[in-house]
C-alpha cells in the first residue's frame, strides 16, 4: 500500500531546498524544512495515542505551522478538521462533539475556554499560535524528522469539513484522499501551474478554497507561495510584483478596484487571477479587465465536491458564467421535482459526478441518501443552466444558503437567535446582493404587538452567539412576513423586495 495524497503532493518534494512558503517579513521555508517539521508533528500526535482515522480539529490562526499540521495529519492517516477562527464556543462544541475529535488544537488565548469543552468531550487539547509557538510545536520540537508514513488508500478519509444546509445542523462532508488528490492534479493541469509559479495566498486555510485548492495546487506543481495572514490591501499591492498568480474571492477584486494603485503596470507580469467561493458580478469582471488587461478566471466548487467547473485558461472567460465541467467531472441539469435531465437552455438543479465528489455526510446516512444519488451524482442545491455554447450559468439556489465573501451562512442559525429576543415575534434572514461580498445577510423582523425591539439589542445578541461573518448588515422591521397558502414564508419575495438594499454600498 501507500498514501496517495501524501505521496503525490508532499513526498515528491523531500530534500528540496526550494522555498515553499515566503512570508511577509522576508523569511522563507523550504520544502525540505516544511516536511521535516510536519514529520515531527506527525510523530508527536502518534505518541499521543492518535490512530489512523482519528479526527483532529484545528481552530488556529493562519500560519506555516497550521499547514504543517495538515501535512502531518495526511502523513499519519488522521482526518483533518479545520474550523473557522470566528466560531464561538457554542458552535465549536457541536463540531467537536459530532466529529468525535480525539485532538483539538486551538490558539493559546482560548486554551481555558476550549479546554473545559475538551475535558467534557474527552478530547485532548494542544495549542498553536499564529507565530508557531504553542504546546503542539513544543512537543514536536527535538523529535526525529523521520516518520514512517501511514498506509492509506484513495477511499480513506483525509478531511472532514462542516457545511451548512437549509434544515437541521451543519453537516460534516467526508472528503477522501482521492477527492483531494484528483482535484489538485486536475486544477494544476487546467490552470497551467508549474514550479515557476509564485501564488499570492491571502485566503484563510480553514476553508476549501485556501487549503484544498490554493495550497494543494502549489504542492502539486512544486511552486512557491507568498503566504499572507489575511487580505490586506497594502500587503497585496506590495507583493503582487513578486507573484505570478492569485486566487481570491470577489471581495478581493472589488477592493483592489477601489485602490488607484491597481494599474496595468503593477500586474503586467501576472499570469492568472482566479475567483471563486461566491458569485463574481459581471461588472467586476469587466471593470477588472478594463483596468488591468486581465480577465479573471471564475470557477465553481463547493465543500462537498471541491472544484466542478472552470472558465477556460485558453479561450473566452465569459463573465457571469462558471465555464465548463473540469476533466473527469460530469454536470447535469435536472428537474428539482422529478430528477429528470433537462435540455440545454432550461434552468434546473445542478448535479455533479466525478472523482472530486465527497463520500457522504459524517454520521448522517439519511442525509447522504437524500443528496447523493445511487448513480453517484450529487444534488448541489444550486440552480443553473447550460447555454448553447456549453457554458454553465448559476442562477440561484433552491436552498436558502447565503454565501457572503466566500463563507457559507445558514439563515436558520441567525433566525433562532433573533426569535429568542424580547419583543420579536418572528424573523426571516435572507441573502441580498452586495457589491463587496457578493451577497450579505439582511434580517426582516416582525415585532410582537405593541413591542419595539431595539436594533442595538438584536445586534448584541447576534454578536454574542455567532461568528462575525454571520451578522446581518441590515435590520428591517415589518408588520408581517409574506406567506403562501401552506403558511410557508416566501423568502423569494423578500429577496426581491430588498434586492437593492446595498446597491449604493
Amino acid at each position: 500500500m501507500a498514501n496517495p495524497l501524501y505521496d503525490r503532493l508532499f513526498a515528491i518534494h523531500e530534500g528540496k531546498t526550494k522555498p515553499f512558503i515566503r512570508l511577509p517579513d522576508g523569511r522563507e521555508i523550504s520544502y525540505a524544512r516544511f516536511l521535516s517539521r510536519s514529520a515531527q508533528i506527525a510523530g508527536a500526535m502518534t505518541e499521543m495515542g492518535l490512530a489512523p482515522g482519528d479526527r483532529v480539529a484545528a481552530q488556529v490562526e493562519k500560519s506555516p505551522e497550521a499547514l504543517m499540521l495538515y501535512a502531518a495529519c495526511v502523513r499519519a492517516g488522521l482526518v483533518f478538521l479545520p474550523l473557522n477562527t470566528a466560531y464561538t464556543s457554542d458552535e465549536l462544541s457541536y463540531f467537536i462533539e459530532n466529529s468525535g475529535a480525539g485532538l483539538i488544537v486551538c490558539d493559546p488565548a482560548r486554551k481555558d475556554e476550549i479546554g473545559a469543552m475538551a475535558r467534557r468531550l474527552g478530547a485532548r487539547l494542544e495549542t498553536l499560535a499564529a507565530d508557531g509557538s504553542g504546546s503542539l510545536t513544543e512537543r514536536a520540537a527535538g523529535r526525529s524528522d523521520r516518520f514512517a508514513t501511514v498506509d492509506r488508500d484513495e477511499d480513506d478519509l483525509a478531511a472532514l469539513l462542516y457545511t451548512s444546509g437549509t434544515t437541521g445542523r451543519s453537516k460534516g462532508a467526508m472528503l477522501t484522499q482521492g477527492n483531494l488528490l484528483s482535484s489538485a492534479l486536475t486544477l494544476t493541469e487546467v490552470w497551467r501551474f508549474t514550479e515557476r509559479d509564485v501564488l499570492l495566498h491571502a485566503l484563510p486555510i480553514f476553508h476549501t478554497h485556501g487549503l484544498f485548492v490554493a495550497t494543494n495546487v502549489v504542492l502539486a506543481a512544486g511552486a512557491s507561495m507568498i503566504f499572507l495572514p489575511r487580505f490586506d490591501i497594502d500587503q497585496i499591492i506590495e507583493n503582487l510584483p513578486r507573484a505570478t498568480a492569485m486566487m481570491g474571492v470577489p471581495t478581493f477584486y472589488t477592493r483592489l478596484l477601489d485602490d488607484p494603485r491597481l494599474t496595468r503596470e503593477l500586474v503586467a507580469h501576472m499570469r492568472l487571477f482566479v475567483s471563486g467561493s461566491a458569485p463574481l458580478l459581471a461588472e467586476t469582471h469587466r471593470a477588472f479587465e478594463e483596468r488591468t488587461g486581465h480577465r479573471i478566471l471564475e470557477r465553481y466548487g463547493m465543500t462537498e465536491t471541491n472544484m466542478n467547473t472552470s472558465n477556460p485558461y485558453d479561450g473566452e472567460r465569459r463573465a457571469g458564467t462558471v465555464g465548463f465541467p473540469l476533466p473527469g467531472v460530469e454536470i447535469r441539469i435536472t428537474d428539482p421535482e422529478t430528477g429528470a435531465e433537462l435540455p440545454p437552455g432550461e434552468i434546473g438543479q445542478i448535479e455533479v459526478r466525478g472523482p472530486n465528489v465527497f463520500k457522504g455526510y459524517w454520521r448522517m446516512p439519511e442525509k447522504t441518501a437524500q443528496e447523493l444519488r445511487e448513480d453517484g451524482f450529487f444534488i448541489t442545491g444550486d440552480l443553473g443552466m447550460v447555454d448553447s455554447d456549453g457554458y454553465i450559468h448559476i442562477v440561484g439556489r433552491n436552498k436558502d444558503l447565503i454565501i457572503s465573501g466566500g463563507y457559507n451562512i445558514y439563515p436558520k442559525e441567525i433566525e433562532l437567535v433573533l426569535d429568542a429576543q424580547p419583543g420579536v415575534k418572528e424573523s426571516a434572514v435572507i441573502g441580498v446582493p452586495h457589491p463587496d461580498f457578493g451577497e450579505t445577510p439582511l434580517a426582516v423582523i416582525v415585532p410582537e404587538k405593541g413591542a419595539r425591539p431595539e436594533r442595538a439589542a438584536l445586534e448584541q445578541a447576534v454578536r454574542a452567539a455567532l461568528a462575525r461573518f454571520k451578522h446581518p448588515r441590515e435590520y428591517v422591521f415589518v408588520d408581517e412576513l409574506p406567506r403562501n397558502t401552506m403558511g410557508k414564508v416566501q423568502k423569494n419575495l423578500l429577496r426581491e423586495r430588498y434586492r437593492d438594499a446595498f446597491a449604493a454600498a
